[in-house]
């Protein structure tokens, strides 16, 4: 049975592929810092079938001895501090577990484990500000935009530079925005949802902005295809269905699907909302993911009316 960690495993993407490749017969362990029952409650349809591995991605004898240990064939490394909003104010946490952590990693398996494979979750943030309104490549220069997206830039970067100086084998996977959280309103789709089915007001502060919204499997099975594909070692690839939306245009998608009629205030963020540089914020941010689905094959598989109203449905359970 092959042995897979992963990291984040407690997270939104990281609870979803924990759960799938427990489902695919992969023998799983899952790196997380001391956690509560509450923490673990994404994991519950297969938590007696994960292995839980305390540890800190931020002491590299932890993470080190967590790889050692297990001798895992993959590392699925999702493990992130991810509100870009909150890395304004508070960058350094994002620069310790982002970039900090992802080092560790990196070394922890050339030397524990050489021969096994990363799978780095880096993010369509790094590209950041660009002069050009068509999908982004891969071969771009990456511009971040946030401390958050400078971290996983420089995570990014030094994974990229492990594969040609340490011979790391890796891949690295930069996704678009995925939404289909539940119960966590801090995020532009679900923070919609839920407002309209509490007949709230909902505020647009970007309504112009472009972004390309990925459905959580369709995020998921990305992480599976590029792990089993040996096509995918020392490979970078975008992840992205290819349906961008302004921010308004998701809206009123959202409204009709609710049947949401109450209002909405367009160019304002909602009260008490954390600041951060908005004028600065990229206004189009696309990924051209054609690498990804010639080379593995990868393809989105859930529309985004589809994936939506499941996300909808899904609110409508816990509101």
């Amino acid at each position: 049975m092959t042995n897979v960690m992963v990291t984040g495993c407690t997270g939104f993407i990281g609870s979803n592929l924990t759960v799938k490749l427990v489902e695919e017969g992969y023998n799983v362990y899952g790196l997380v810092r001391h956690a509560s029952r509450r923490e673990l409650e994404a994991l519950s349809t297969v938590l007696d079938k994960v292995h839980l591995i305390e540890g800190d991605l931020t002491a590299y004898h932890s993470v080190r001895s967590a790889i050692s240990s297990t001798k895992p064939q993959f590392v699925l490394h999702l493990g992130a501090l991810t509100p870009v909003r909150l890395s304004f104010e508070d960058p350094f946490p994002y620069i310790s577990v982002n970039y900090e952590g992802t080092v560790n990693i990196v070394h922890a398996m050339l030397e524990s484990a050489p021969k096994s494979r990363l799978i780095y979750a880096s993010t369509a943030e790094v590209y950041g500000w660009q002069r050009r309104r068509r999908p982004f490549k891969e071969t771009m220069a990456l511009n971040p935009a946030s401390p958050y997206a400078v971290s996983k830039e420089a995570a990014d970067q030094y994974v990229r530079m492990a594969m040609r100086v340490y011979g790391l084998n890796a891949t690295v996977l930069r996704p678009i925005n995925t939404y289909g959280r539940r119960g966590e309103r801090g995020y532009l789709v679900e923070y919609l949802v839920s407002s309209m089915l509490k007949d709230e007001t909902c505020y647009l502060g970007a309504p112009d902005s472009v972004r390309d919204y990925m459905f959580v499997d369709d995020h998921v099975n990305a992480y599976v295809i590029a792990m089993e594909s040996v096509k995918a070692n020392r490979r970078v690839f975008n992840v992205s269905p290819g349906n961008p939306l302004t921010n308004r245009e998701l809206t009123e998608i959202l409204a009709k699907i609710i049947g949401f009629s109450g209002k909405i205030v367009y160019g304002s963020y909602p009260p008490s909302y954390p600041q951060r540089p908005a004028t600065w914020d990229p206004d189009y941010l696309v990924l051209d993911s054609a690498r990804i689905r010639d080379v593995l094959g990868w393809k989105p598989t859930v529309k985004p009316e589809e994936g939506l109203m499941k996300t909808v449905e899904s609110w409508k359970m816990i509101i």
